[in-house]
């Protein structure tokens, strides 16, 4: 196993942003919400009317695809990146969108809110850049609401160099030297899955319920 090799934790320059945004996520989105709907439903969650915290929400396109998908929810998307809440500021109004996401500029390893605000709490590869994971694992952990719903899924380190370099070549081909170095240093930035489920334990959660999704990403689905 690579040894984890910690990236910057706040990408916050004009640059990182807007690389990061024009990048193309949309398929990761769509899967992202996709399986953050489905797994509302199983686990017995009504969205409707109700208010999900976006942690790490970077240029919002996530909060923006789940207000397209469903009617009611509205999200509370953080971030520490002010460069990125920038960009999502303006990709929030673009899509219509100002009266259901409202932005903060929050470090999420330090909530200001209340104990048990959200009936879900959501995240997509926040923990990779996070020094001392266990730190916004607690804060996840203490905002969702007893019998909420966490869903949080990010990047898993892989074995070696040469799967480092077969994922990036096969998810960022098309992308700028800067977009693939990005994803090259948070692949090495990354939990493995036996390290992410040892944290979900400490923070209260079970370990099964975190589980290895895709070639590069575990997700942590649980009702609190």
């Amino acid at each position: 196993m690579l040894k984890r090799v910690l990236e910057t934790e706040v990408m916050d320059t004009r640059e990182e942003a807007v690389g990061y945004d024009t990048m193309d996520h949309s398929e990761v989105n769509r899967v992202f919400v996709g399986d953050f709907l489905a797994a509302a439903t199983e686990i017995g969650v009504d969205l409707d009317e109700q208010t999900v915290i976006d942690l790490g929400t970077g240029t919002a396109q996530i909060p923006i695809e789940l207000c397209q998908r469903h009617s009611t929810v509205r999200v509370v998307a953080v971030d520490a990146a002010l460069h990125m809440l920038a960009v999502a500021k303006q990709n929030i109004t673009d899509a219509g969108l100002l009266d259901r996401i409202t932005l903060e500029s929050v470090d999420a390893k330090g909530l200001t809110h209340a104990d048990g605000t959200f009936q879900a709490v959501m995240s997509n590869s926040i923990v990779h850049h996070i020094p001392e994971p266990i730190d916004v694992l607690q804060q996840m952990w203490r905002v969702t609401a007893s019998g909420g719903l966490i869903f949080i899924r990010d990047l898993m380190r892989p074995k070696d160099d040469a799967t480092v370099t077969h994922l990036v070549d096969t998810y960022a081909a098309d992308a700028t030297d800067h977009q693939r170095q990005m994803l090259d240093d948070s692949l090495r930035a990354a939990l493995s899955l036996e390290e992410i489920r040892e944290l979900v334990t400490e923070v209260g959660g079970i370990a099964e319920t975190v589980v290895a999704t895709s070639d590069r990403h575990w997700t942590w689905m649980a009702k609190k």
